[in-house]
């Protein structure tokens, strides 16, 4: 199977404005963008279906004073079926290693994927601290609880053999979807996704995830937090449930996002492109202007 990054450089040579400006940004300190806090789950190294470059770019185009690693950081359960771990990934666990050396606080919260790191939980490795969930102040004085959330999850929880089919259904989504998003590509057209879609259409799928974010939330009000931070839905969001802020911070399968914090305090959620590609579409229109 193709990694997902080759199908996204199809769509970007239809547009050599921005493969331009990815090619060649240089991550100076003047380039790079700084954050207080920086949440990125979900990124399933070990996969074809992992978009490590993009990843990699990103990582390398940002600074935090803190960056949780919100699990299924590495897939276990695929690497089990099948082999798949490139230099990009090798890259990637480097520059992570890199960032705590140079005073990152880096803290890796496992999730379902890569549930054998639990046992680890409360040591440090090469400056990153294994925790099973904790409580984030934000600058403004929110307190939000993170956690991977797939004990919420009632299928992980109650039927773990439906999750693992799950799981392989969802790789096969996602071989189709590259299969589509190559002649997407090739027509010039960005990048689309099948299971997104399939999640926003579908009752069921509809009602797993509001079911998910809302025991979550409940979860941060019994404990008497402002919110609550996740990932493991592949569902990027913010939103107030009853009061509660939920944020999900997303996946590096597909969405491309994570989750920041302002210096004042603000949550918001970035993509590769907010990050990548933003900059360079700022000075195409400045260009267009002055002619």
């Amino acid at each position: 199977m193709m990694p997902a990054d080759q199908f996204l450089e199809k769509a970007m040579q239809k547009h050599p404005k921005h493969a331009k400006h990815t090619k060649h940004t240089k991550h100076g300190k003047k380039d790079v963008k700084h954050f207080r806090t920086i949440w990125i789950s979900d990124l399933h190294l070990g996969t074809p279906g992992c978009q490590s470059k993009r990843l990699l770019e990103f990582l390398k185009a940002t600074e935090s004073e803190t960056l949780y690693l919100v699990g299924d950081i590495i897939d276990g359960w695929q690497l089990k079926r099948r082999w798949f771990w490139d230099q990009t990934h090798n890259n990637i666990v480097q520059t992570v290693l890199k960032k705590a050396k140079k005073g990152t606080n880096v803290i890796f919260v496992p999730g379902n994927h890569d549930e054998a790191a639990r046992q680890f939980i409360a040591l440090d490795f090469g400056g990153i601290q294994v925790r099973d969930e904790l409580v984030h102040t934000t600058a403004d004085g929110k307190r939000m609880l993170v956690l991977h959330g797939d004990r919420f999850d009632g299928v992980i929880a109650c039927a773990k053999w439906l999750a693992y089919l799950g799981d392989s259904m969802y790789t096969v989504i996602l071989k189709i979807n590259q299969i589509f998003n190559h002649w997407r590509a090739r027509a010039g057209l960005p990048y689309w996704s099948l299971s997104q879609y399939l999640k926003s259409k579908v009752k069921n799928a509809v009602s797993y995830i509001t079911k998910f974010e809302d025991a979550l939330a409940d979860e941060a009000r019994k404990r008497g937090l402002d919110g609550v931070i996740c990932g493991h839905i592949h569902k990027p969001e913010i939103r107030e449930i009853n009061g509660i802020i939920y944020c999900n911070d997303g996946d590096w399968v597909e969405s491309l996002s994570a989750l920041i914090e302002e210096a004042d305090g603000e949550l918001r959620l970035i993509t590769w492109h907010d990050v990548m590609l933003q900059p360079q579409s700022i000075e195409v229109k400045q260009v267009e202007l002055l002619v």
